[in-house]
């Protein structure tokens, strides 16, 4: 296991995919701009998860002060967010990326 990142926030920013309560959602967005303005308000949507559940199309939606006081267990390497009707628990994965600049075909 790696270090946490030291906010949901952080760790949402190098994030490619996330899993929320156990389904793999790589539909997200992160409403950054949000993020560099000082007087936003706390109940804002930072945060919208998308995912299928079979059939079914689920959607979350998290406040910036939901995001901002999430907590991380390090027990099962998640973030527990409490969203305005649950919480939920949310594991956020980064891709490996490569390049190909020591290949000399290229």
């Amino acid at each position: 296991m790696t270090s946490p990142a030291p906010t949901l926030i952080a760790a949402l920013q190098g994030a490619d995919m996330l899993e929320i309560d156990g389904l793999h959602a790589w539909q997200f967005e992160l409403a950054e701009p949000l993020l560099a303005d000082a007087s936003a308000d706390p109940a804002q949507p930072l945060l919208r998860v998308e995912c299928l559940d079979g059939r079914t199309r689920r959607q979350w939606q998290f406040s910036l002060a939901a995001v901002q006081t999430a907590r991380y267990l390090e027990a099962d390497d998640t973030w527990q967010l409490d969203g305005a009707e649950a919480s939920h628990r949310l594991r956020c994965f980064a891709a490996f990326r490569g390049d190909n600049l020591d290949d000399p075909d290229t």
